[in-house]
């Protein structure tokens, strides 16, 4: 008698520096040494129909705009993106129906549907229409804690 024992594995890459990985171990015995060959041809389709079939259904998957740890999930932009946002909706009185329509408008999906780069037309856009200008916006907060910038 002769044991045959193979193995199959396979990783697979996901977004975020996220993989899964699985793999099959199988142990045999075969009576004849001629038949090495076609026993492990056939055990090596066997596991790798397997293992291929099981990384189907791969489980979580971390979320494309974050790392994983997002407590944004609902939102894909950043959690300063949407913060900002809701904090220009809030502190302008801005009518939320209206903010919906021009990411509507401009990008062809919802508020919470914008990607980093859609957030950041959008908020741009926001700060024209509350009169302000991302010029100014940024300067501010680089003055901050800057005394050689203190007026």
């Amino acid at each position: 008698m002769l044991i045959l024992e193979c193995s199959y594995q396979k990783k697979v890459g996901l977004p975020q520096y996220s993989s899964h990985q699985f793999s099959v171990t199988l142990r045999t015995e075969i009576a004849d040494l001629a038949n090495v060959q076609t026993e492990s041809a056939r055990l090596y389709a066997l596991l790798q129909q397997s293992v291929d079939e099981s990384l189907q259904q791969p489980g979580f998957r971390p979320d494309p705009n974050g790392n994983g740890n997002s407590h944004n999930q609902s939102w894909g932009c950043s959690e300063k993106q949407r913060g900002l946002i809701l904090r220009l909706v809030q502190e302008h009185q801005l009518d939320k129906a209206l903010v919906e329509q021009l990411s509507q408008d401009r990008f062809g999906k919802s508020l919470k549907s914008l990607t980093r780069l859609e957030a950041s037309s959008l908020i741009e856009a926001l700060i024209d229409k509350t009169g302000g200008s991302t010029k100014n916006q940024r300067r501010r907060f680089n003055d901050r804690g800057n005394p050689a910038n203190a007026r």
